[in-house]
């Protein structure tokens, strides 16, 4: 999965917290999150001569729910609840244990939350190869 596709899928998925997300569904989103901080944050200092202005109060209201959604996705590809995001709320503690949970594989074939993301939903799906000496 690209960067576009991944952005696409997320913002796609705004508010859908049922299923999985690959690492790289998660990684690239984010990636777009904290560059998109970065560009409100200089938008509100060249604007505002502040760094915690209009601007970066709403990049994160419009983000807020799909960058939830998106962990809650990933937390399942890994066999867990939603919920223990709240784990974030923990000082370093509980933020290493998240941290650890979303850079782990995840289960491999489907779990209690779906199909793994990463295989085909079907064998119409997968890309045709031609077969060995045809």
């Amino acid at each position: 999965m690209d960067f576009a596709t991944a952005v696409r899928l997320c913002l796609r998925k705004y508010v859908d917290f049922s299923g999985r997300a690959a690492r790289p569904e998660f990684w690239w989103w984010a990636l777009a999150y904290f560059g998109g901080v970065t560009v409100a944050a200089v938008f509100d200092v060249a604007a505002f001569r502040r760094s915690d202005a209009l601007f970066s109060a709403l990049f994160a209201l419009a983000v807020f729910l799909p960058t939830v959604a998106v962990t809650a996705r990933r937390l399942h590809d890994t066999g867990r609840s939603g919920w223990w995001q709240l784990l974030w709320l923990i000082p370093i503690l509980g933020q290493l244990v998240v941290l650890y949970w979303l850079v782990s594989p995840g289960d491999p074939g489907p779990n209690r939350f779906g199909p793994d993301p990463r295989q085909p939903a079907a064998l119409g799906d997968a890309p045709f190869v031609d077969p060995p000496g045809t």
